[in-house]
This record gives structure tokens, C-alpha cells and sequence, in this order.
């Protein structure tokens, strides 16, 4: 009985270690690849009390996107984001076309996209 304990810590220790290396692997491979992008954002309209922010959260989350969003003083919600560059496109489109279900988007405004070399934050965050 012993025995198969030590196998099965052994094997979790080892899946542990598989999963933390690929995910690290993928990010550099990423970055060798150029595709690696930022941008930052500021999307208008009714998007301030309509849970925008939530669902921007929950978007960039589901895309491996990092980076921020915030509400602005002037009825606005602006960000960065950080990404692969398919991902950024995705999340761009939904800041564009879609947002949160009782928002309206009249315009977003995108600006200062560069490549990056490596991520400047650990996840994707409400700020306020």
C-alpha cells in the first residue's frame, strides 16, 4: 500500500512539474515568435454601471490576456492588455462588438499596439 502512495505522489509531483514548465515554455516560445503584443484602450458610450468592467474581466481572462481596466472620471472605461496577438485581435473585436449585455459601445479607441518582449503583469485585473 505503501508503495502505490509513493508512485501516486510521485506521478503528482511530476504532473505539477510538466504542467509549470509547458506553461513557461509556451510563453517564451510566444515571445521568440514575435507574437507577443500590448495595447492600451478606452472604450465610450453607457459603459459605467453596467457591470463592463466584469465582463471585460472575465473576456481577457478567458482569452490568457494580462493586463488592467478601469473606470475613468469622464464616464469611460480605459486599459491595457497584454497578450498574443490572435488573443489581443479577439479581445479587440469584443471590446468593439460586444461588451457587457446592458452596455452600449459608441466608440473604443486603441492605442500605442507594439510587440513585447515579456509580460509587464502576472494576470489580467479591475483596477479602481
Amino acid at each position: 500500500m505503501q508503495n502505490i502512495q509513493t508512485v501516486l505522489l510521485a506521478l503528482a509531483i511530476f504532473t505539477v512539474t510538466v504542467v509549470f514548465y509547458l506553461k513557461g515554455f509556451l510563453t517564451n516560445f510566444r515571445m521568440a515568435q514575435g507574437g507577443l503584443r500590448a495595447v492600451d484602450y478606452e472604450v465610450f458610450g453607457r459603459v459605467q454601471g453596467v457591470f463592463f468592467r466584469k465582463f471585460t474581466n472575465d473576456k481577457a481572462n478567458s482569452l490568457g490576456l494580462r493586463g488592467w481596466v478601469k473606470n475613468t472620471r469622464d464616464q469611460t472605461v480605459k486599459g491595457q492588455m497584454e497578450g498574443d496577438a490572435s488573443d489581443i485581435s479577439d479581445m479587440k473585436n469584443w471590446l468593439q462588438e460586444t461588451g457587457s449585455p446592458m452596455s452600449r459601445i459608441d466608440k473604443v479607441v486603441f492605442n500605442n499596439e507594439r510587440p513585447v518582449d515579456q509580460f509587464s503583469f502576472e494576470n489580467f485585473k479591475v483596477s479602481h
